[in-house]
């Protein structure tokens, strides 16, 4: 019996190397696999790990390439142990792309119908853009990220007029934030946190509506324990009011993914977007969407508002999109 042939291990590509075209297809794909189901184990785990895991969550559903990528490197690697482990990746990332968090009607009649822009406008850089938005969508109240002393004097002098009343939180860079509205205003405290939070209550047509702008840290590699705590504070001022119809929205710099993000709409929230069918539309960054991207440019609201016309903007001089929508208010729970 010819013992060289009969070895498994000896490749038919005549180089004499026992196994090493399969071995790599192997390895690839388990390394593939590994890494993917580093995330999705977090995700089933119902946590948000330590980085790069926080950052891959924000894109878990471009998880299916490397997997998939994997899947097609197993069948030349005749490995078909790992082609069970990367199928049953493929049907957990099917899984968890579904939308998360709560749907339905709100009770009681309309009362109030008013339209949300949110919009981070980059330093401030996006600020003439964002006017223009705004005469063309004409909103009734706008959330307004990374607006700097320069942007907060623009949109104050030139959207007196239409919107007579803000709250802010002053600061430079990343740091300032503004919530304009055509209705008006009643200050509430600000969440506490590294860049400006403020939030109010608007008089919707003789309806108290409460309304928190959102921009917690984002999750860099050195600062996922503070993106977690400033996402918290925010669900617990979500957790806080609801007695109160409320529109909580802005740059969350946190996708459905995110558990942490996922406990703020634990406490009842509902995400506009995916009420009006657009859960997955990417806002950042906005060079490469709608192609590439995750959203983590949100408006939340509670069970008593209706959402529809949810639209997302391309700004110039901004690196996300806007996101519009328009609510109903209803009467009841």
């Amino acid at each position: 019996m010819d013992t060289a042939t009969a070895d498994p291990a000896v490749t038919d590509d005549g180089t004499g190397r026992p196994g090493g075209g399969r071995r790599f297809g192997a390895w690839c794909a388990a390394l593939l696999f590994a890494g993917v189901s580093a995330v999705v184990g977090c995700r089933i785990a119902d946590i948000d790990g330590v980085t790069p895991v926080p950052q891959l969550l924000a894109f878990l559903p471009w998880l299916l390439v490397p997997t998939a990528v994997g899947l097609l490197c197993t069948v030349p690697a005749r490995w078909w142990t790992g082609a069970v482990w990367g199928v049953a990746l493929l049907g957990l990332l099917a899984w968890y792309i579904e939308p998360y968090g709560r749907t339905g009607e709100p009770e009681g009649p309309p009362v109030a119908e008013l339209r949300v822009l949110t919009s981070n406008v980059e330093f401030g850089q996006g600020t003439g853009a964002l006017l223009d938005a705004v005469r063309r969508e004409k909103p009734d109240i706008l959330f307004v990220q990374e607006c700097e002393y320069t942007c907060d004097a623009t949109l104050r002098r030139e959207l007196a007029a239409t919107h007579p009343h803000r709250q802010a939180v002053e600061g430079g860079g990343s740091e300032g934030s503004v919530i304009l509205s055509r209705f008006p205003l009643t200050a509430r405290d600000e969440v506490p946190g590294t860049m400006g939070m403020p939030g109010a209550v608007a008089d919707v047509d003789g309806h108290p509506v409460r309304l928190q702008l959102a921009h917690p840290m984002p999750p860099l590699p050195d600062q996922v324990g503070l993106w977690q705590r400033e996402l918290g504070r925010l669900r617990d001022a979500a957790a806080a009011g609801r007695d109160t119809p409320t529109v909580l929205a802005g740059d969350f710099n946190a996708s459905q993914d995110h558990a942490a993000f996922r406990r703020i709409l634990d406490t009842g929230l509902r995400d506009a977007a995916r009420l009006d069918g657009a859960d997955r539309t990417p806002t950042w960054p906005a060079r490469t969407t709608p192609a590439f991207g995750t959203q983590i440019d949100h408006v939340l609201v509670s069970e008593e508002f209706a959402a529809r016309r949810a639209r997302f903007l391309d700004l110039a001089d901004t690196d996300h999109r806007a996101l519009v929508v328009d609510l109903t208010l209803h009467g009841g729970r």
